[in-house]
């Protein structure tokens, strides 16, 4: 029997070389895909990941523009032309060409900059979320790919056992132990039990397209059969509330304040009127004399004074201020609902891959031995190889569960990098 020699789920190694062999033949001389290494390849082909990188590109070239003083102007001027007397024609006419030169007043480059150095800060950590989304992403369909094979493993298993049981039946009808009804009975089992190895194989199948279209490349060798298992120490559980400072999560409210402080700034530094001042050259074509002319404009604040702009950009920052409190609160629950339910999965799954799915085979085992010395029914006999079918399905799903809650608490508390000089 496949899990007398291998234990509830067998060993890491003879477990991904049984589903090598029960896939395909030729995986066995692929190597194992480890979750690591889907995480790793995953990483180069996500779309949400290019989309990061092509944001941050985008965000550090918003800083280098905002950084840019703003253009020169080429002015150039005609002035006492096509009149009448002595203006008619071009005779008296004064051409003038220079140059005006803005001079931003009241550091609006400097709060540009600022505005566009926070959106880089807050592309760079979009960035290192969309990275951990992706892993958890691949996490959950490498269990669930982990999970299909080994209740594959299990279906085959209670397959062989149900054929057993067919022939044992058929040789007490034969010897006129057992009436037929018996034989019957284990030959619908057994059909069952077929049935369920050939649906479970084209699920373990999807879970590997699944897997293998999310990280571009084919899963054709073994996975790490003996993630499933493991499991935390018995303390594992929520013992103090988890810090909210530093998670992806609550940096990203943080980046999104940040940003709208900036435009605070940069909206009190655009209130102050720019200059625009140029040197030009004039000459008077009666004459044939040049002179020097120096230009200095400034804007009057009359209709636009910046005010509204202030108040527009305050208004934001409070909005975002209280989306950032509103996503304390969010995230603080959700961690602890995800340790929880971390903890609880690993209650689960240390239960149902330990005791009672030791119970569970003993069962069956006590079951085997008194239907073939005539001490039980067949239909203890059934009862008890449906029990541990269950058990061993059931202990396959808490395992997962466990995984998938796991890694979910994980990407919730997250760190965020730290911050570096951009």
């Amino acid at each position: 029997m496949l899990f007398s020699r291998l234990g509830p789920f067998g060993s890491a190694r003879a477990s991904a070389v049984a589903l090598a062999t029960i896939l395909s033949s030729p995986a066995l001389s692929a190597p194992m895909l480890t979750l690591d290494d889907a995480v790793l390849a995953a990483g180069g082909t996500a779309p949400a990941n290019a989309a990061a990188a092509a944001g941050v590109e985008a965000a550090a070239a918003g800083r280098t523009v905002a950084g840019l003083r703003p253009n020169p102007v080429f002015q150039g001027q005609i002035e006492n032309i096509i009149g009448s007397g002595p203006f008619r024609g071009l005779q008296s006419a004064e051409t003038t060409f220079g140059v005006a030169v803005p001079i931003e007043l009241g550091g609006k480059r400097g709060a540009r900059v600022a505005v566009a150095g926070a959106q880089l800060s807050r592309a760079q950590l979009q960035a290192v979320i969309a990275a951990a989304d992706v892993r958890l992403e691949i996490t959950q369909l490498y269990v669930e790919a982990v999970a299909a094979d080994r209740r594959l493993l299990t279906a085959r298993d209670q397959a062989r056992i149900a054929a057993d049981a067919l022939r044992g039946a058929g040789v007490r009808v034969r010897a006129g132990r057992a009436s037929p009804l018996e034989e019957q009975r284990a030959e619908v089992a057994r059909i069952n039990a077929d049935a369920n190895v050939e649906r479970l194989t084209h699920l373990a199948k999807a879970t590997r397209t699944n897997l293998a279209r999310r990280i571009g490349r084919e899963v054709d060798g073994p996975l790490d059969a003996g993630f499933l298992d493991r499991l935390p120490a018995a303390t594992f559980g929520p013992t103090q509330p988890t810090p909210l400072a530093g998670t992806l999560a609550l940096a990203a409210a943080d980046a999104d304040l940040a940003i709208a402080d900036a435009g605070i700034r940069l909206a009190r530094a655009n209130r102050v009127p720019d200059l625009n001042i140029g040197p030009a050259v004039r000459r008077l074509e009666a004459t044939k004399d040049t002179a020097a002319v120096f230009a200095i404009s400034i804007p009057i604040p009359v209709f636009s004074n910046g005010r509204a702009a202030i108040a527009q950009a305050s208004a934001e920052r409070n909005r975002v201020a209280a989306v950032r409190r509103v996503t304390a609160l969010d995230v603080g629950q959700a961690i602890t609902n995800a340790e929880v339910a971390a903890a609880n999965a690993a209650i689960s799954a240390r239960a149902a891959a330990g005791p009672a799915l030791a119970a569970a085979q003993e069962a069956a085992r006590i079951a085997r031995i008194g239907y073939r010395e005539g001490k039980f029914s067949q239909l203890e006999l059934l009862d008890a190889e449906r029990t541990l079918a269950e058990t061993r399905v059931a202990a396959i799903d808490a395992l997962a569960n466990y995984q998938i809650a796991r890694a979910r608490f994980e990407r919730l508390k997250a760190p965020a990098p730290d911050k570096q000089g951009s």
